[in-house]
């Protein structure tokens, strides 16, 4: 889809969903009403085309901004960090839309967010939010009133300290993950294959036959069987998918790999991976994940349940 039409149907969208809510003349959201803008927000069309990665630094923009709320998009590189801070007079909330990310808070343990997961809060409520995963992660924010101050901490003994700063702060765990994950891993228990499939999912946007077919349709989105000759030519295949085999597909789609395919142009490529009935398919748009394309995801139930939705297919 052209970037004009994208940018007219995010924002058709966008006055849609809002609409109701400009109309009431409520100073400031409740911390459920935030929850709810986040977590709907998350589930509109248009917004995720506007999403880029970068290495450097999180990326943000701004979504909407009305009288009593504002809501942002942030992407988020492996071990990206907004160091402690808090958001002034605004109450928020963040709910992430495909990764994990981890908050923190003095004197408690971290909290792995997932996706779907909302976190809201008050105002002056100070956190770090990381991405320590190894994966991107992308989240969509609310803050009520809208968010005009943000005041950056260090954390000593326990306590934070105001700073007038983060980029030093967050340069340094930026570092500091990333000298972690150098470190040999030592291997201390096995972990089995369900577990395996349930984390790859758990970052996933799964897609059912019907979305998926849509999202093709509609976008730039590259349909891609991952099938053994055998298995393609026993079931049938879907017409215009491209055929990359499991063993080769990271290879065909980084965008840095010299045996990459010409569709593979850069990380923001929408790849929609499908099997026979789902189950490799969601280890290996995980493992698209992990290099880097965030938007990577998977057909629920593979090829069969395409079939058995009526989409089209045809006999090799």
């Amino acid at each position: 889809m052209a970037f004009a039409a994208v940018e007219t149907s995010f924002m058709e969208t966008r006055s849609t969903f809002f609409a109701e809510q400009d109309e009431r003349d409520v100073p400031r959201k409740t911390l459920g009403e935030l929850a709810d803008i986040v977590t709907q927000f998350a589930r509109t069309e248009g917004w995720l085309d506007r999403v880029r990665l970068r290495v450097d630094e999180r990326w943000y923009e701004k979504l909407y901004e009305g009288p009593d709320h504002d809501v942002w998009a942030i992407a988020w590189m492996p071990g990206q960090s907004t160091g402690f801070h808090d958001h002034g007079e605004s109450a928020g909330a963040f709910v992430v839309v495909t990764g994990v990310l981890e908050e923190h808070r003095p004197g408690d343990a971290p909290v792995d967010v997932l996706p779907g997961s909302v976190r809201a809060f008050g105002a002056d409520y100070a956190h770090d939010v990381r991405n320590s995963s190894l994966a991107p992660a992308v989240s969509i924010h609310a803050y009520s009133p809208p968010l005009r101050e943000m005041n950056e901490f260090e954390l000593e003994d326990g306590e934070l300290i105001p700073r007038e700063q983060a980029s030093e702060r967050v340069a340094a765990l930026d570092r500091e993950w990333r000298a972690e994950i150098r470190k040999p891993v030592k291997r201390v228990d096995a972990v089995g294959i369900d577990h395996l499939l349930g984390a790859a999912r758990a970052r996933l946007r799964r897609l059912s036959p019907r979305d998926a077919y849509e999202a093709v349709d509609k976008t730039d989105a590259v349909l891609v069987d991952i099938r053994p000759e055998a298995q393609r030519a026993n079931e049938g295949s879907i017409p215009g998918a491209l055929v990359v085999e499991r063993n080769v597909l990271e290879w065909r789609f980084d965008p840095l790999s010299s045996a990459r395919l010409p569709v593979a142009t850069d990380h923001d490529v929408e790849v929609i991976v499908f099997c026979s009935e789902g189950y490799t398919s969601s280890l290996a748009a995980a493992a698209l994940q992990d290099l880097g394309l965030w938007r990577a995801t998977d057909v629920v139930g593979g090829f069969h349940a395409w079939r058995a939705a009526g989409l089209p297919t045809r006999q090799l």
